[in-house]
This record gives structure tokens, C-alpha cells and sequence, in this order.
């Protein structure tokens, strides 16, 4: 490439760049989309490599995701609820159980004098935080109801989902083949190279990641449900699908099942039980299911996964945390072939 090719890429970039960046607020349900379609279309190339026809493999996936996308739905949500109406029945015999075991066994041990709860003050602690969570709520209420179009075009981006992922399934193929063909021929090479090279880190990650979280699940409920926690399915669930942020579904899971724990039981020994299931966890995922699943093709430090995450965050919130990783592996990819061309340049010589 000459010096003006090279020029003229840099702005192609750098204008593209600035587009999906002024479009971002409309991207979200493209670039989930796409996500969905990524990790269904082997699934849909195995069932025609089957001979069924690509639009009945394609309507299979997408039903086979959907469904699943609706279960985990349907578990989590009126689980939620349920524990919500426990915990307010168990609430006073967890504050009798703090008065007269944990607080005095603090004390003893600490030597720490500290006050005992008053059921009389927490119930007018809930009801005031009740009052204000009302009054908040009605002020958020008349906000939505305000800006209606705010929610309509939520809506309409949800709904544009799936509809876009069947689209993406269906004509995955052609997109790849029409995005060749428009490659330059003296780069085509070199760039589907890295495509490859990429797609097989990305592959590796996602869904190796997926059937983590999906193992990661049945481990922490089964071993929830030994230890008697009557949210075990549900906490497990959340533990294992937060998985997909690395350590977000360790550090969420059993937060949730401590204090589940504390409020269910009011002893310490199933406490040390749930840290023990969640310990197992971290094991079975640290020493057999990523290295089997997953794999060393990522090649990120551990170091360089917090920093991702922690950067991710800040920059694009929740969704910056989720696609941390993916991104920092594709830079990494990236790096590689930078360090190779530098290692090979005359400049290094």
C-alpha cells in the first residue's frame, strides 16, 4: 500500500469510528443481534450440513433460543418475588436472632458494646423507606408517563431483536461472502486472516464461556440445594449466568447466599457451608471447565481481565463490562500481528 492507501484507510477507519459513535444510542439491539446470530449460526450450519434447509435450520436455533431466553425468564423473575414476600416474613426472626446470638457473641468476642435492634424501629424504617420509595416511584412514573416516546422506542428496540437475529441467521453466509468480496485484493489475505484468527478466539470465549455458565449453574444450585437453601435454584442461577463478567458471578452469588443463608438459618455453619459450595465453584471453573471449555486462545492475564472490566465499565457501563473481554481478546489478536510485522521490519532489525 502506498502512503496516501494508507492515509485514505486511517480516515475510513476514523470516519467509521465516528459514526457508529454518533449512532451508538440506536445500536443496541443491531449489536445484540449480532451477538445472537455469531453464536447460533454454527448451530445453523451443522443442521444444513444435515440436509434441512437453511430458513427450517434457521427457525429451529431461533426457537431453540427463544426458549431458552424465556425460561431463564420465567425462573428468575417469580423467584425473585417469592423471596422478596420470605424475607419479610423471616425478618423477625432474624432480628431476634441477631439480639440474642450474633450481637452478644460480637460483643464477647470484640468486646464491642453495640445496640440491640428494635423490631418497633425497623418496621418504621421500612415503612419510611416504603414512603419514600413511593413518592420516588411517582416521580419516576410521571417521568415515563411524560416521555412516552422514551419507552415506545425501548420497546420497538426489543422488539427489534429478534427479528434482526433471524434476519442475521438466515442471511449470515451471504454477509460474510459480500464483506470478502468488497476487501481489497492486496489486503484480503492478511485481513481474513485475522478474521480468522479472531473468530477462532471469539468462538472459543463465547461459547465455551456459554456452556460455563450453563455448568457453573447446575454446580452452585445442586451444591446450594445439599447445603437446604430454599433459593438455591435461583441464586445458582444468577451465580452461574453472571459467570459470563469473570468474577461478577462469584462475588453477586455469594453475597445473595450469605445473606439468604444468615436469614434462613441464623447460624454460622451453613454460612461456612454456602462459602464451601462457592469455593468448590471457583475450582471446578479455575481448574476443569475453562481449560477444557474455554481454553488458552483468549490469553488475557488475569491482571489484564480486571483491567478490562474495570475499564469497560467505566467507559460504556454494564454493557462495556460485558463485552470486556471479547474486545480486549480481539485487541490482543490485533497486537500479535502488530509485534510480528515490527519483529520482521527493518526498524527491529
Amino acid at each position: 500500500m502506498t502512503d496516501s492507501q494508507k492515509w485514505m484507510t486511517l480516515v475510513l477507519i476514523a470516519a467509521v469510528g465516528g459514526l457508529f459513535y454518533l449512532l451508538a444510542p440506536i445500536l443496541m439491539p443491531f449489536l445484540a443481534a449480532f451477538l445472537l446470530a455469531y453464536l447460533g449460526s454454527p448451530l445453523v450450519d451443522r443442521l444444513c450440513g444435515w440436509k434441512i434447509p437453511r430458513v427450517l435450520s434457521v427457525a429451529i436455533v431461533f426457537f431453540v433460543i427463544t426458549l431458552f431466553f424465556l425460561g431463564v425468564i420465567g425462573i428468575l423473575i417469580p423467584g425473585i418475588k417469592n423471596q422478596i414476600i420470605y424475607l419479610n416474613t423471616k425478618t423477625p426472626d432474624f432480628v431476634r436472632w441477631l439480639n440474642t446470638q450474633a450481637l452478644p457473641w460480637i460483643q464477647e468476642t470484640f468486646q464491642i458494646d453495640l445496640k440491640h435492634l428494635d423490631m418497633s424501629e425497623i418496621n418504621e424504617l421500612i415503612g419510611s423507606s416504603w414512603q419514600q420509595a413511593g413518592s420516588m416511584a411517582g416521580q419516576v412514573i410521571s417521568k415515563i408517563a411524560a416521555s412516552g416516546m422514551n419507552i415506545v422506542g425501548f420497546l420497538a428496540s426489543l422488539a427489534l431483536i429478534p427479528v434482526l437475529t433471524f434476519y442475521l441467521l438466515l442471511d449470515w453466509p451471504k454477509l460474510v461472502s459480500h464483506i470478502q468480496t468488497l476487501l481489497p485484493r492486496q489486503i484480503e489475505g492478511t485481513v481474513m486472516g485475522l478474521v480468522k484468527e479472531c473468530d477462532d478466539v471469539l468462538s472459543a470465549f463465547l461459547r465455551g464461556q456459554f456452556l460455563v455458565m450453563i455448568c457453573l449453574s447446575i454446580v452452585y444450585s445442586l451444591g446450594l440445594k445439599v447445603v437446604g437453601l430454599d433459593i438455591a435454584f435461583v441464586v445458582g442461577l444468577i451465580a452461574g449466568l453472571g459467570s459470563i463478567i469473570p468474577y461478577f458471578g462469584f462475588t453477586i452469588g455469594i453475597v445473595i447466599a450469605t445473606i439468604a443463608a444468615i436469614f434462613q438459618f441464623q447460624e454460622w455453619l451453613p454460612v461456612v457451608w454456602v462459602w464451601t459450595v462457592f469455593g468448590i465453584g471457583q475450582v471446578v471453573e479455575g481448574w476443569v471447565l475453562v481449560p477444557y471449555l474455554v481454553g488458552n486462545k483468549v490469553g488475557l492475564h488475569p491482571v489484564a481481565v480486571i483491567f478490562a472490566i474495570l475499564a469497560g465499565g467505566q467507559l460504556f457501563g454494564f454493557f462495556g463490562m460485558l463485552l470486556a473481554i471479547p474486545v480486549a481478546a480481539v485487541i490482543v489478536v490485533l497486537m500479535r500481528h502488530v509485534s510480528r510485522r515490527y519483529f520482521a521490519s527493518d526498524l527491529y532489525k
